[in-house]
Order: C-alpha cells, then structure tokens, then sequence
C-alpha cells in the first residue's frame, strides 16, 4: 500500500514515486504503542511495534429458563461488547523516508512508556542520532544474526505458506511448502554484502558454519563496473534481459557438445566471463550483467549444497538483500541448487524474509519488557521476574492489515516491482488459543489442508473470485441488518465492501500474495475484512432465530427415529445430518432459498438431497462397521447453527452415546458465517439436555464433551487447533473423527489421511463445484475411510469417478 508521508522533490530519478495515502492508514493503532524496534539496511527501512487495539465481538447470554417463559422468547439475547487484543506491525520503506516516518511516529505517539527501541541493521549506527532525537527513545542495538535467526524461526512457525518453491517457468511461479511441525534443523544462506551459511538446531542454538566474500555486495560493485549502472536494481533488470552465453563459455564452446563421459551438457557454463577474451565486439551492459548474476548464484548455490551435504539437512532457506523477492536471483538460485544436488535439495524463499531482523529485534526487545504481559497477568505480583514471550502464543497473519507478495513479473519495472517510494506492511494478530497439530494427523509433514490450490488452477481461480465479487452486496446488507442500532454501519459496512473487493481485485493479478489461494484464504481475508470495520458476526440474528426454531422440533424428530428399525434409524440419522447441512448461509444457492421461502424446512431440505447411490457413497461400509463394537471416542467438527446442529448433529450424536461412545464436539472458537460458536453450542447443549435425558446424562457424566477447535474460518486446517482440543483428543483416546460440512470436508480436508477411522460428510452446494466433481446441486458426499492396518478398510473414492 502507498502512503502518504510527505511530498518530496524526487525529480532526480524519473522512477521513483510519490506517496499517495495518509500515514495514519500505514501506522496504525500508533496511540497504543507499547515498544518499537527497528532494521536498517543499505535502502530499506523496516519497522516494527507492538500495540493494543479494540474491536468489537458478539457475546451471547443465556437467559434464565426457570420461569415459564413465552412463546416468543428467544433462546439467548446477543449484545455487542469492546475487547482490548494485541498487534504486531511490521513496516517496509525506503530510508528516503525515515526522518519523515519519524516525526508522524514522534506526534501520534501518546501512551507509550517504552523509553528504549531496539535496533540491527548496518544502517542503525548511521542513523542512531536522528532516532533518539526524534522519538526520545535510547537506540539499543542487537546482533543483526540472532535477530535474523529469531525473526525466521517466528514467521515459519506461525505464517502457513511462508516459504516458497521458485519455479519460472511453471503456471504458478510459486510453489508454497506445508507448515511443518517441527521446523528444525535448516540451513540459513543470508545473502547481503556477503555471503553467511548458518546452521539453525532450535530456538536459540545456531551457529555461522560458513560463508563467502563473494555475495551482492560483489555483483553490485563488478556490476557497476562493467555497466556503469550504479542502482541495484537497475542492474538486475538489465540481468533480466541479457543473453549469457554471448559472454560466457559453455562446454559445447569447447567440446562441440556435451561431455558426456562427465555428465556435463553442452549448454552448461564452462567459463563464467570466457569469450571476452577473444570476442570481436563490446558486450552489452544486459550480457555482462546476466552473465554476472549466474557466476554469483553458481557459486553461492554449490557452496549451499556442501554445506547442506556437509550438515546433512535437506531445508535451505534463502535471504537478504541479494533475493528481496526478485524474480531473477530466486530463478538463478534455484537452478543452481536442483543442479549440484540433482534435485534432493529445494531452495526456499520466505514471503517475509525483509522483515526476519526487525522481527527478531522486536522479539528481542519484547522478551525483557514486562509492560507488553498480557492483560490477565498484570494484575499479578512480582511482575519484574515475568518475561513477556510472544512464543507462548499462536499469531495470525491479518489478511486486512497486510500487503502480501508482490507481483515478480520480470517483465515489470523493477522499481515498480520494488514498489518505490511507496510502504509495504504485515500485521500479525495474538490468537487467544495456542495452536498445535491435531494428534490423529497420519504424517503432519504432508498435510495439506486446502483441497484446490487456486494459484494453480486458473479457471477455478476466476469462477471462485468472481463468486465472492457477487456475494459482497449480501454480505453487507447482513452486515448492516446485524447491527440495526448503529447508524454508522452502513457507512463501515461500504468501507468493508471496497477494502474486500480490493483484496478481490490484488488477488486477481497476484494470486500468491497470501500463500496459496484458496476457498479456504478467500473466505479468511472476508472475516478479516469485516472484522476490521466492527462486524464480528453478521449473522448474529440468523443464528439466534434458526436455533430457536429448531429447539421447538428436536423433541419430535427424536421421537420419530425411536419409532424406526435399528437399520431404518442409522440410515434417517444420516440422512437428516446430510438434511441439516443444507441450512449454509455461505451457500448462494441455498441463502436465495432460505431468503424467498422463510417456510423452507428440514422436510425440504432432506427432499433435495439425491437418491443413493451418492456422489461419494460409503454408507453401507459405515453401517457394516456399527454393527461391530463401539467406537471409543468421537471427535464431531460441527459446521452450522440451527437445523444442522440442533436436527441434524444433536440426534446422530446421540446414538453414538447410546452405543457407549464418548462424543468431542469441536465448534468455532469465533463466529463464521452461520457456522455455530462454542459459546452457541454451550447454550444449545444446556437447552437440548433439559429436553433429552440422553443427552443430559451424558453431559453430567462428561461423556459429551464441548470443545473450541481454535478455528474463526468456514474451512479446517488440522494443524492450527486449539492445545485444549489435541488435549482432550489424547486423553479420551479418540478412535473416531467427524467432519462436517462443504468448507471443512470438501474445501479442506477431502483428502486429509488420518491415523484412525474418519467420516467425512457434505451437501454440495454450488451448481459449478458439483459439476467439477461429477454431480449435481445437492450431491452428496458421504466418505467413510480407515487407515491401512486397521480391521475395517475401504477402498479411497474420489470425487468425479463411478460410485
């Protein structure tokens, strides 16, 4: 995003750019300041602090149901409240501006106490003076690799898809790597000046094992020389350009072809430089600086894999100020690495790698300031022996704050590319729940959540954005109808409208700018959107009329299934689950259905759905398998409020209680279109068990457990759960796993593998995705799987092929 930070004379280069937008869209939440730190390079400036901001959340109470209460009552009341959270901001510029950042950050800074900022850099000491000047803080400097270090080891533990695969030719430039459990050990290649190789075991053990005077530094000075191009990356986009091998000598410059005997092709670089001896004419600035660029890659990339090979590590992560995201040194890099190792070694680019020093210094300064603890400990004693560690959270990447990846197009202007005189930022919220894997995870290595990877498919790419580009004006009219005693909503919610459908459009041209684009991402960035401009829950009052209704049916629909044959009664509890998933808010076909006929009920519904055989059909499977002995524990990731929670989840679980099975049932730590919340769930239990002794007994006995998944997302990611919930799924010795609904068993998790029997359950409910996978609106997808080993398997079935 641009800024507008001061109109300055920038007529000397006629690529640079001016700032367009106000400051205070760049340094936000700056009144609530709590500590700066900061990283200053040869030409970039990063910035980062901590502050606390407040939002709005929709809580939901409870009312007392002793006395006979009317029948228009409803079940719970709903209010909006304020909450104090954290931030993290990190900030990107060029140090053309720093004086003028400083002084806007010196006028709106009010609450702070911090009175020292932490820095690293090699630009630090140079502009020590004006810092303490400026903000009257006392410029303390740490050691720019253990900020660096820290920096990379918090952005691989809590951004997914921060690290990236290279690859220029492919149809998706960038490949993004799964978050990986446990992150150690890597090897570190920082590529400034020079050249250092740091080998990384844990959180604070690491060591410079190499390294090399031979870096940027080198192909920026030789650069200059031979061009008389004196920007760095005016020299790269001449590199972009040029043709090599003019100036260098290949082996069939030599031997006429390749050397086969040696395993050396004929277009491999003999001689870096080799014809200008003897050339007849001048090479061209683009040749020399092309051919430049590869000699330093070369030589960086066989230093990297002997030391990966010396190290016996297989993740190489790539930094400094020599990549920056460019296109041509990430190409050069990795063609030199899968070329000495053949392939065994990848190299990895970080989406953040600017901003690992300020990061890290940041880190380093939060760790020894008690001022930043959290708002429950505060109040504590002994404060001065508590360390305030931004690890013991989880943090989120805020899709609303955050600039993402640039497009890298060589074909760009690279001071267009590099963003020139403009700001690039990253916001990082603290989660409420520490996240972790979920423990039944087969291999957590090679989970990946998202079932389409969008930057890949492009026709699937434009139907999904063009999809949510036509949901926006529901989507601000729920919003507006959730909050009626707010005048100003309307004027947030078109605010909300234009801040997504810009997202919409950056992830049209760069559709890597978060990781991988997903269904999953899109409906993320939406929440993050409406979040931003205080609409927590636009379907507050959807949900609190849906489950009232519902309540009013749950009594019958129970006695109706106890009048059913044991085999009658497990086909109609699945059947009503299939039937309770219609009612999706998300869906655009069902919401017109649900908003032309407020009518439209559970008997519907269950009409709608396609005879069987199914789309996906393991029923006969599932039911084969209760006829056997019953299931220890079940893990239930419920999907929405209303008919589906309280008809179609409520009467299913409640068998499998029967049966002797424990039930876990995982629901939405924070709201998600009408998916249900735990606050709702608790509610809905409370009323259901004073209706059903059942579930009553169940409750008192803690055989039916509620639990937050962690999760504020329509989709599931199984490596992002709450510590609690992989608690209670260790103790309970869960042998079963649910998952319900389009967004966390189709969008996510479809081919999810897990160490014991899943059952994964769906309506589809989009004309285009059931036409994809071989269906029609109202497929279903019924999927029961058992792991290889087990007793009970069943052949894998994919959607789109005969069932």
């Amino acid at each position: 995003m641009a800024a507008e930070c001061q109109r300055v004379d920038r007529s000397s280069h006629s690529m640079d750019k001016s700032i367009t937008l106000p400051p205070d869209e760049i340094f936000r939440n700056l009144e609530n300041a709590k500590r700066f730190a900061i990283d200053i390079g040869g030409s970039l400036t990063k910035l980062a602090y901590y502050s606390t901001f407040q939002h709005k959340v929709a809580k939901v109470r409870s009312f007392d149901h002793t006395a006979k209460e009317s029948e228009g009552d409803p079940l719970y009341e709903i209010s909006m409240q304020e909450e104090v959270s954290a931030r993290l901001h990190f900030i990107k510029f060029e140090n053309a501006y720093i004086e003028t950042c400083l002084d806007f950050i010196k006028d709106h800074l009010v609450n702070t106490d911090t009175k020292v900022i932490k820095a690293t850099g090699g630009g630090a000491h140079k502009f020590k003076d004006l810092i303490e000047k400026k903000l009257k803080l006392r410029v303390d400097k740490e050691d720019e690799m253990t900020c660096l270090i820290k920096g990379c080891n918090f952005v691989l533990r809590n951004i997914p898809h921060e690290a990236f695969v290279y690859a220029k030719h492919a149809d998706s430039e960038f490949r993004f790597q799964n978050t990986q459990p446990d992150i150690f050990p890597y090897l570190l290649i920082n590529i400034g000046s020079g050249v250092s190789i740091v080998k990384v075991e844990s959180e604070d053990k690491f060591e410079r094992v190499g390294g090399s005077s031979i870096g940027g530094g080198t192909f920026w000075g030789l650069g200059a020389l031979l061009t008389k191009t004196k920007r760095f990356d005016e020299l790269l986009q001449l590199a972009s350009k040029g043709q090599h091998t003019s100036v260098d000598m290949l082996v069939k410059d030599i031997y006429g072809g390749s050397y086969g005997s040696l395993g050396l092709t004929g277009d491999l670089i003999a001689s870096s430089f080799g014809k200008c001896a003897t050339a007849d004419k001048e090479s061209s600035k683009e040749d020399m600086a092309k051919s430049l660029l590869h000699m330093i890659s070369n030589d960086i990339g066989q230093l990297a894999c002997l030391y990966a090979r010396l190290h016996n590590l297989t993740r190489v992560y790539f930094g400094g100020f020599f990549i920056r995201g460019h296109p041509v040194t990430m190409h050069t890099i990795t063609y030199s690495i899968n070329f000495f190792t053949k392939g065994e070694v990848q190299a990895l680019f970080l989406r953040h790698e600017g901003y690992l020093g300020t990061i890290g210094a940041f880190l380093k300064g939060a760790e020894e300031d008690t001022s930043l603890m959290p708002p429950h400990t505060l109040g504590t004693t002994a404060l001065s022996h508590i360390r305030f560690d931004p690890n013991q959270y989880s943090w989120g990447e805020n899709y609303a704050g955050s600039s993402g990846l640039m497009s890298v197009s060589p074909d760009l202007n690279p001071m267009q590319r590099a963003r020139s005189g403009t700001f690039d930022m990253l916001e990082m919220d603290r989660l409420e729940r520490q996240l972790v894997n979920l423990p039944l995870l087969q291999d957590p290595s090679s989970y990946v959540p998202d079932t389409v990877d969008l930057s890949e498919d492009a026709l699937a790419r434009e139907y999904w954005l063009y999809c949510f580009e036509e949901a926006l004006d529901g989507v601000v009219k729920r919003a507006v109808a959730s909050q009626p005693d707010l005048p100003e909503a309307v004027e947030r919610a078109e605010k909300f409208r234009q801040k997504y459908r810009h997202k919409l459009q950056t992830l049209r041209h760069q559709p890597f700018a978060y990781g991988s684009l997903t269904v999953r991402s899109l409906l993320d960035t939406r929440e993050h959107c409406l979040n931003e401009f205080n609409f927590p829950d636009p379907y507050s009052k959807i949900k609190q009329r849906e489950n009232d209704m519902a309540l009013r049916y749950f009594q019958k629909a129970v006695k109706s299934l106890e009048l059913l044959s044991w085999e009658q009664r497990q086909f109609a509890l699945v059947k009503g689950l299939l039937a309770g998933n219609v009612f999706d808010w998300g869906a655009k076909a069902v919401s017109d259905v649900l908003e032309s006929d407020p009518e439209f009920g559970f008997e519907q519904a269950k009409r709608q759905l396609e005879e069987r055989p199914w789309l996906v059909d393991s029923y006969d499977q599932w039911l084969e398998r209760l006829k056997g002995p019953p299931h220890k524990c079940a893990l239930f990731f419920v999907d929405n409020s209303g008919i589906d929670i309280i008809l179609g989840v409520f009467p299913f679980i409640r068998e499998l209680l029967c049966r002797g099975t424990e039930v876990v049932l995982a629901s939405n730590s924070s709201p998600a279109l009408n998916d249900v919340t735990n606050s709702e769930l608790q509610i809905l239990t409370q009323r259901i068990a004073e209706m059903d002794l059942v579930i009553q007994s169940a409750v008192k006995e803690d055989r039916l457990t509620l639990v937050q998944s962690g999760s504020s997302s329509p989709c599931l990611d199984l490596s992002r759960l709450d510590k609690v919930l992989a608690g209670v799924v260790r103790e309970r010795h869960t042998d079963l796993v649910i998952i319900e609904g389009m967004g966390r068993a189709i969008h996510t998790n479809y081919y999810a593998m897990l160490s014991c029997e899943s059952l994964k359950m769906a309506v589809i409910k989009n004309s285009w995705l059931a036409d994809r996978l071989g269906g029609k609106l109202f497929s279903v997808v019924f999927k029961y799987e058992v792991p290889l080993g087990h007793k009970h398997t069943t052949p894998d079935h994919v959607p789109g092929t005969t069932s």
